[in-house]
């Protein structure tokens, strides 16, 4: 880490503490300091649960605790996102074809090898071993996780054995400072169950619906509306009956949010979640709209 804040170019660095994670995530102690201890034991973790939870927002800020870092170094700190076309290649390392003049006009054709982003990053991390390196991946569960990771699987449990990548023959290993953090959806239906085997190499932690969280944040960003701490807690609670779809308090985590604001939210992000889950059952979600019986009520009991 740059001493006294500076970076290598010289510049000014705010350093990123504790205090400050818990700040910006509104975590509990206990709970934020549970994080800790458990991506230091594997270096291996996933935030799973609900959209709206807070998970890509916290996996962030820990990559801050993490470095001591306020700012994002460009070389200790990758962030990407798994999709159902993301692949080995994009990951580790492949085959791709590149153009080559070839003189008096002509190109030929050439296919080297060259390395994924998790390559570059831990060759990155390999040569600046006091520094921690923090790898995010946005929601891991919408790729191919065994075709995506290939021979990582067996690194992702021995940090101190090597293997030799299947195109360039290159020995390849995870640095022991390197960190990974991952985040899981679980409302996303469109995903297959993970791997048992990613299970005994990640850590995994569950991020619910926690109107307790959404208190604590409205304590430092007091709402002109009185009745918002209420109407998440009821939402959140009493919606939905399924902790894996329920709620989250990131729909209404606005320092500028009005009355006119939540309505729009409410109305175009709230009520379409609702009508998914609910899907054929249009009676559970009409108490819940904005001008329905049960946000009416909240709504009228603080006037």
């Amino acid at each position: 880490i740059a001493d006294e804040g500076d970076d290598d170019e010289g510049r000014v660095t705010e350093p990123y503490t504790r205090n400050e994670f818990l700040r910006q995530t509104c975590l509990g102690e206990v709970h934020a300091d549970e994080i800790w201890d458990l991506l230091h034991d594997k270096k291996q973790v996933i935030f799973f649960g609900p959209p709206g939870t807070g998970k890509s927002y916290v996996a962030q800020h820990l990559a801050h605790w993490v470095t001591e870092r306020a700012d994002f170094p460009p070389d200790q700190v990758e962030m990407i996102q798994f999709h159902p076309a993301y692949s080995y290649e994009d990951f580790i390392e492949g085959i791709r074809p590149v153009s080559k003049p070839a003189g008096e006009g002509r190109f030929v054709v050439d296919y080297p090898v060259q390395a994924g982003v998790f390559r570059r990053f831990c060759e990155r991390a390999a040569r600046n071993p006091d520094k921690p390196h923090v790898f995010i991946i946005d929601e891991i569960n919408r790729g191919n996780i065994p075709r995506i990771f290939g021979e990582l699987m067996l690194l992702l449990e021995y940090r101190n054995r090597n293997v030799a990548l299947p195109y360039s023959g290159t020995r390849f290993s995870i640095p022991e400072n390197v960190y990974l953090i991952a985040t899981m959806n679980t409302a996303d239906r469109s995903i297959a169950l993970v791997d048992f085997a990613l299970r005994r190499r990640f850590h995994f932690i569950r991020f619910a619906a926690d109107p307790d969280l959404f208190e604590r944040w409205l304590e430092r960003n007091p709402s002109s509306m009185p009745y918002l701490g209420e109407l998440y807690r009821r939402i959140s609670q009493d919606a939905i009956d399924d902790e894996n779809f329920a709620i989250g308090p990131s729909y209404f985590m606005d320092p500028q949010m009005d009355e006119a604001k939540l309505a729009r939210i409410w109305r175009y992000s709230i009520e379409p979640y609702l009508e998914e889950y609910y899907v054929g059952q249009p009676s559970k979600v009409a108490p819940w709209r904005w001008d329905g019986a049960n946000v009416n009520m909240l709504r009228s009991s603080h006037e």
